[in-house]
């Protein structure tokens, strides 16, 4: 049981580190978009090219509301969401399993 216990550890570690890792592009991204960017450059369209996806459907459904795009927020909130509960869940069922303390 120590087995599934320890890939249940390594799953919600990485979990946390991708979903840390492009809350931060979204942050990055909603940042450089105050801005004017150049169109051209990579990095912005990388930036445009990964959150583009996730935050078009969310500001379809919300739409600009105020004159503001708030689908940044949303994308953030959700993604802290699923890191203080599904997360945090995985971590502790992977410590029950191995009878251990969340220490």
């Amino acid at each position: 049981m120590f087995i599934f216990a320890n890939l249940l550890l390594a799953v919600a570690n990485i979990l946390n580190i991708v979903l840390t890792v492009y809350m931060w592009i979204v942050i990055i991204s909603a940042l450089i978009s105050w801005v004017n960017p150049d169109p051209y450059n990579p990095i912005v369209r990388f930036l445009h090219a990964v959150t583009e996806p996730v935050l078009r459907p969310i500001r379809r459904r919300i739409g600009y509301g105020i004159g503001i795009d708030i689908s940044p927020m949303v994308v953030i909130l959700a993604i802290l969401f699923v890191k203080y509960f599904l997360i945090k869940s995985l971590i502790e069922l992977a410590y029950k399993l191995k009878g251990g303390s969340l220490i």
